[in-house]
């Protein structure tokens, strides 16, 4: 995974989880495109990459939107002519209410970007790997996608969604060398919990979920997807990983 000629597509890589992954990529030598809705923040943090010695350009992308997600793509062989990774990292909390009480709207939002929107990216990542002689694609579904969460329906559905998803691609692709996982963090310290983190109340319960006593860091993730795009992981594919201090194990 030294090689300067891999290339990898990270989506929702503005911040967070996806910006820390975009990060390691590049560090690793790989010359990351990175994807966000955010300009300004996506293109400041492939800059930064850039700053750090690293390769890393920045494409608009709205994953929810299939012609975006071809674009992304088209950009990527256009510029890079292959591509080897991909992590689909783009999502949403999205609105937070019970089931009775969730809008249609609210509904179909959440699933537009967190599950169909993966579906959309391997749609097109998918083609562009088997070009290359295969790749590996890492899908970040949730600690969500394996047990329920009141008040968080859509969520729930949308990443149990990704965790099927990733399986079914996963078996229709090993014959054709691409591994295909999925990844799921815990409560990860990122901009989209940093409300609930402010409320010392909500943050005390958060953490009190973990047995390990806090909250992930965005950069504990991207070591898991780093380890799962590489050879190291050359036998492991179609499979669900948390990364949650523990949360799962309760």
């Amino acid at each position: 995974m030294n090689s300067p000629q891999k290339v990898a597509i990270v989506t929702g890589a503005a911040s967070g989880i996806g910006k820390s992954v975009a990060e390691r990529y590049a560090q690793e030598g790989v010359a990351v495109v990175l994807s966000d809705v955010n300009q300004e923040l996506g293109t400041q943090a492939a800059e930064q990459i850039r700053q750090a010695g690293g390769q890393a350009t920045f494409v608009l992308a709205d994953v929810s939107r299939p012609t975006d997600c071809e674009q992304m793509v088209a950009f990527v062989l256009e510029h890079h002519g292959r591509l080897d990774y991909a992590c689909n990292n783009a999502g949403i909390g999205g609105e937070q209410n019970h089931t009775a009480d969730l809008s249609i709207e609210g509904w179909q939002q959440i699933l537009a970007i967190n599950l169909s929107g993966i579906f959309y990216c391997m749609k097109y990542q998918i083609p562009a790997m088997l070009k290359s002689d295969g790749g590996a694609i890492v899908n970040m579904a949730s600690i969500l996608g394996q047990v329920g969460f009141a008040g968080a329906a859509g969520y729930v559905a949308a990443k149990h969604g990704v965790v099927g998803l990733t399986q079914a691609a996963a078996l229709e692709y090993a014959p054709q060398g691409i591994r295909i996982n999925a990844v799921g963090p815990g409560f990860i310290s990122t901009p989209m919990i940093h409300e609930l983190e402010e409320n010392p109340e909500l943050n005390s319960a958060l953490v009190a979920l973990h047995p390990i006593g806090r909250l992930g860091r965005s950069e504990e993730v991207a070591e898991l997807v780093i380890w799962l795009s590489s050879e190291k992981a050359s036998f492991v594919t179609g499979a669900y990983y948390p990364v949650d201090g523990g949360y799962l194990a309760r």
